[in-house]
């Protein structure tokens, strides 16, 4: 496995996120249907990245629309004019037991392959924010895989 996937080129990244869920819990003898997958937008750069995660991976090629990623405070923050899809950094998706997902401060962004919304649903990422989810949900706010 590369040690950054660009998961905006794989055919099927749908069966990409499966497969990290399945292997944490054969590997943790953990039921498949009680896993979820939990993200972190990371402040590392491709060169940064010089191993493959032990558990999950690191994924690239996706686009904010609606808002954009404040690398200082390490959170969402409101979209600068003119720059409608900014890209996000490097994210860490994992598989964790749905228990201990995280869920104080985040915004559950959806992701999309292209900006036609519906069919095109991958899955949803958590993107840490200091606002409420409101403001994002009326925003808009998801992550997209292709800007046209």
């Amino acid at each position: 496995m590369p040690k950054v996937v660009w998961i905006s080129g794989l055919f099927n990244p749908q069966a990409f996120l499966t497969a990290i869920m399945q292997t944490t819990a054969r590997k943790n003898n953990l039921p498949l249907d009680k896993m979820v997958l939990q993200t972190e937008v990371t402040k590392k750069t491709m060169e940064d990245i010089t191993v493959v995660p032990r558990e999950g991976a690191f994924v690239n090629g996706l686009y904010l629309e609606g808002a954009r990623w404040n690398e200082k405070s390490n959170s969402l923050d409101d979209s600068i004019l003119k720059d409608l899809t900014p890209p996000l950094p490097i994210l860490y998706v994992k598989a964790v037991h749905a228990d201990k997902r995280e869920l104080s401060d985040v915004y559950q962004c959806p992701v999309y392959k292209t900006s036609q919304r519906g069919p095109t649903y991958v899955f949803t990422a958590q993107l840490k924010t200091k606002a409420k989810d409101k403001k994002w949900i009326a925003a808009g706010v998801a992550l997209l895989m292709s800007v046209e």
